[in-house]
């Protein structure tokens, strides 16, 4: 292992050599390089939860590039969004490629990103001293829905109109300065041309760079601190006399090497679901969508994209306007308070007792279900159901300091264990 480190940390020589001296002498190339990946240690026993991270940057990959192809030929008009979107489809070479490698991509990010705050759920990813790794993360998911939220209204097909109609307008349920936030939004006293314009500068300029940045800082934080590992050990702590954590490896080639094939299994998947099923029965595009907006006739049910409905769910389930907002503000907000809300003595749930392994079973299937119930009409049983599980999604955070402190937790031990 020493010889292939060896190996790797090595410059190489001749002509590419002295190409990389001369950039070392003016720009930390290598040195970055090193710090962030040939010489950064992370421990052995990363399972398949840790590839998520470095999924979502794949997807976010593909979401720029795609991005700047279809800004190409879309054009911001309340008059011409929607056929610029049928031209880019239909008469542009590999359009409809283009159209459906971002609309899938959007989907696929939420999914890797609720998989990647899952995994830190898991093995306790957010407690000391990766607390502000977990505030950017969220400060990240806060920008990754206002962007999808900013793109959702640009095919301005019929479902996006009235989304963006229903979710905006959500604002005016503030007192007092709610209906000049609500204005301030559209940039009008409805949706409008004026709306639309706003929204692509947002979502093609503004929310993209800041995304790219807070992505940026969520990286170097984390490799200031050091990655978690299935057994929540702080591998920095055992070092040898080299100064290297026993338990650690390098990233680069031993991890990259399984992102890589972890990266290659995503993508076979990602393009089987563009190629065959880029709608997903009306999930990732909805039918609806298909059809212009139309200011004079509302869908029959409208409801947001899937990875917006468990909070949408939420706020249907609370009759007041006012309080359906605050509830579907806090249940957005809330995951912010984990490092703080989480009094445990461990952090993976290896070492927990059977009350957190408990919650966090619940959590999932109330998440699930509350995304599911987001998606049907609000009426009967559904308002019902929806109630029941937004009790049950506040109390695993609200009840989160009793249950995390009276559970029973097993003995931590001082190495990391690999499950080889």
């Amino acid at each position: 292992m020493a010889k292939v480190e060896a190996e790797v940390g090595k410059r190489p020589e001749g002509i590419w050599g002295g190409l990389i001296k001369w950039i070392d002498d003016r720009f930390p190339m290598t040195e970055t390089l090193e710090y962030h990946v040939t010489k950064y240690y992370a421990a052995k026993s990363f399972n398949w939860w840790y590839v998520f991270g470095v999924l979502a940057f794949v997807v976010l990959a593909i979401q720029l590039i795609t991005g700047i192809f279809l800004t190409m030929n879309y054009k911001p008009s309340a008059e011409e969004a929607f056929a610029s979107v049928e031209y880019i489809m239909r008469d542009v070479e590999w359009g409809w490629l283009i159209r459906y490698l971002h609309s899938t991509g959007a989907s696929f990010f939420f999914i890797v990103v609720y998989l990647h705050m899952f995994r830190a759920m898991l093995y306790g990813s957010y407690k000391k001293p990766r607390e502000l790794i977990w505030l950017i993360g969220m400060l990240i998911f806060f920008v990754l829905m206002a962007e999808a939220f900013a793109g959702y209204l640009l095919p301005w097909g019929q479902m996006s109109y009235w989304g963006a109609q229903v979710i905006i307008s959500l604002f005016g349920a503030i007192p007092v300065v709610g209906d000049g936030i609500v204005e301030f939004i559209r940039g009008d006293y409805s949706i409008s041309d004026i709306t639309l314009n706003r929204f692509f500068a947002l979502h093609v300029i503004a929310l993209p760079l800041a995304l790219i940045g807070l992505v940026f800082v969520h990286i170097v934080a984390l490799h200031e601190v050091g990655s978690n590992n299935p057994d929540g050990i702080e591998i920095k702590e055992h070092k040898g006399s080299d100064g290297v954590p026993l338990d650690g490896i390098a990233f680069h080639p031993y991890h990259t090497s399984k992102d890589l094939v972890a990266i290659l299994i995503f993508l076979m998947i990602f393009s089987g679901v563009v190629f065959f099923a880029p709608e997903m029965g009306g999930y990732f595009l909805e039918h609806a969508n298909f059809e212009p907006a139309n200011l004079r006739a509302t869908p029959e049910h409208i409801a947001p994209v899937w990875y917006f409905t468990p909070f949408y769910a939420i706020l249907r389930a609370v009759p007041d306007k006012l309080w359906g907002f605050i509830l579907f503000g806090l249940s957005v907000v809330l995951p912010v308070f984990l490092p703080w809300l989480d009094r445990s003595r461990v952090k993976s749930i290896r070492y927990r007792g059977w009350i957190y392994k408990f919650a966090l079973t619940v959590f999932v299937i109330t998440f699930l279900t509350l995304g599911w119930l987001g998606v049907q009409p609000a009426e009967g049983v559904y308002v019902m159901m929806a109630r029941i599980f937004t009790v049950l999604y506040f109390a695993f955070f609200l009840l989160m300091p009793y249950y995390t402190s009276i559970d029973k937790t097993k003995p931590v031990p001082e190495r990391v264990v690999y499950h080889g």
